[in-house]
């Protein structure tokens, strides 16, 4: 209930904020099963427009364990359904959780490969849980102001999903398995791009250094 209700006000308030989102490929997303939604991470807010995107399917999400040092945040994202992981030092919880979650609930999981909105890297969780799951992997890739003050511009969101990533034929999960894994996963989203907008670039944000 709590994850229907937040998501209702986050619908209500990213259309009073920006009115100008459209999605693309909804009929991509499986109706009847479970799997891993995946993207390239570029803004906080962009999960948000996924899970919007891709309802009535819910999702289980991980999050840095840091957010969940407040009681208050901890409780409400504990209710809808997010678990904390330490960036830091990983433990098995950080796989078994989700592919629990997979196995044994209606929840899909949304998982970011990169880790972080500064990174270009993808890492091989994404393809661990699918597989250890047996679920399919659906890329996603979001484009617009990757700065919430210019979601106030009215400047285009699109959201485009792809066709689901069958990763049943990769038979071992070594070097090669997830390299070829992610492999898939970035030209799925390369090809959601350029169907979105072929000129689009990316910019990273500035880090911040730590004082």
């Amino acid at each position: 209930m709590m994850y229907r209700f937040l998501l209702a006000v986050v619908r209500f308030l990213t259309f009073f904020i920006n009115t100008n989102a459209r999605y693309i490929g909804r009929d991509n997303l499986p109706k009847e099963e479970n799997y891993v939604l995946v993207g390239p991470h570029r803004t906080w807010y962009e999960p948000l427009y996924f899970a919007m995107g891709a309802w009535p399917k819910k999702f289980s999400f991980m999050a840095k364990k840091e957010l969940f040092d407040n009681p208050i945040l901890g409780f409400i994202l504990k209710k809808c359904h997010v678990f904390p992981v330490d960036r830091e030092n990983p433990g098995p919880s950080a796989i078994k959780t989700p592919v629990k979650a997979l196995k044994n609930t209606d929840l899909s999981v949304m998982v970011f490969p990169s880790g972080s909105r500064y990174s270009d890297d993808l890492k091989g969780g994404a393809a661990v849980i699918a597989k250890m799951a047996k679920v399919k992997i659906v890329p996603a890739v979001y484009q617009g102001p990757v700065k919430f003050s210019r979601l106030w511009t009215k400047r285009r969101v699109t959201l485009a999903f792809g066709e689901p990533i069958d990763i049943s034929d990769i038979k071992k999960l070594d070097k090669e398995g997830i390299a070829e894994v992610e492999r898939r996963m970035q030209k799925a989203f390369k090809e959601l791009d350029n169907q979105i907008n072929p000129d689009f670039v990316y910019v990273k944000p500035e880090k911040k250094e730590k004082k």
